[in-house]
């Protein structure tokens, strides 16, 4: 690994991005996509990215991931955890700022499990009275 590069893991549900960034121009790229087509919606891309831009830092590294499981909300998440402890190494000023944004702070909310004897995680099978 060159000196120059910062590597950190995000995770989201069952989501897991490892995130590279590296000093550029501002190239990102998410399993060999362009972010902007990867996350189609402009919200997910915005989302995974935002930790640069509250850091004023977008156009200052390229970001260089690799993500795989769940869906593309789990994914983004994913990766703006990623993007933003990658940015705490290069930066370790920075962490008051990425953690008082919240970015920095994994979501811990997972899908909760089925349970026996139900229809599902909280759904209960009809009940009869006669």
């Amino acid at each position: 690994m060159a000196a120059n590069q910062f590597l950190a893991t995000g995770r989201r549900k069952t989501s897991v991005a490892r995130v590279r960034l590296i000093p550029g121009t501002g190239k990102r790229m998410v399993n060999g996509v362009e972010l902007d087509r990867y996350f189609a919606r402009i919200t997910l891309s915005r989302m995974a990215i935002e930790p640069l831009n509250v850091v004023n830092a977008a156009e200052k590294f390229d970001v260089d991931a690799k993500v795989h499981g769940g869906g593309l909300a789990g994914q983004a998440g994913a990766v703006s955890l990623g993007v933003a402890r990658a940015l705490q190494i290069a930066d370790t000023s920075l962490r008051g700022l990425l953690g008082k944004e919240g970015f920095l702070t994994r979501d811990s909310r997972m899908k909760e499990r089925k349970k026996y004897g139900q229809a599902g995680a909280r759904k209960r099978f009809q009940f009869s009275k006669r």
